[in-house]
């Protein structure tokens, strides 16, 4: 692999130490030989976030935080969010994720990683028991009713942990730097419900053929 392939890992976080603590780890230590960071965007949380994070970085020097002010827990909230984290990475590639959303192995950078070509923009990934299923868009305007559909989910507070790629909950997108923010721009999008059943027929035709 060559130094182009390096990567950014980017998550938001609010009164998440607990899950910082437990699941950070298995971000912090990818056997990647290209290297790669992982940047925290800390939305003021109100726990010991910030103190979990300090000594997190005493071992891992490729971890980087930074903060967004006043929180307010909506959607767009998060966009602004993974923005200023997008803004914050240095490499090509950037993955935006979830601290939720533990990986499946110490290759799942390198996994990956294996996927990225010249003509792809975009990916989406699941955590399967038999691995990592991966989406690969040549365009990103092909994933935008994933993305759209996944993101109101989330904001009604949608758990559904089968079949994850029906229902719209997705564990990271891996996309081009240049292209995240064109990508984001998804995140803020209100949904009816008509539109959102539009949606999830796109959904399931899409992965009936893939």
């Amino acid at each position: 692999m060559s130094e182009m392939n390096r990567i950014s890992v980017i998550m938001a976080v609010y009164d998440n130490a607990r899950e910082l603590e437990e699941n950070l780890p298995a971000f912090l230590t990818q056997t990647y030989e290209p290297g790669y960071e992982v940047i925290i965007v800390d939305e003021s949380s109100t726990d010991n976030t910030e103190d979990v994070l300090k000594l997190l970085k005493n071992d891992h020097p490729h971890l980087y935080s930074t903060f967004l002010p006043k929180p307010d827990r909506d959607i767009l909230r998060r966009k602004l969010a993974l923005t200023i984290g997008v803004k914050a990475a240095k490499n090509e590639w950037v993955i935006l994720t979830d601290v939720h959303a533990r990986p499946t192995s110490e290759e799942w950078l390198k996994e990956i990683a294996e996927n990225i070509d010249n003509t792809t923009e975009a990916m989406i990934g699941y955590y399967h028991k038999k691995g990592t299923k991966i989406q690969l868009f040549e365009d990103i305007m092909e994933a935008r009713h994933l993305i759209i559909k996944a993101e109101r989910k989330r904001a009604d507070g949608h758990k559904g942990k089968h079949l994850k790629y029906l229902r719209g909950k997705y564990d990271f997108i891996a996309v081009k730097t240049s292209k995240a923010h064109d990508l984001l721009k998804f995140f803020e999008q209100k949904v009816g419900f008509r539109r959102l059943f539009g949606l999830r027929m796109a959904v399931m035709f899409q992965n009936s053929h893939s």
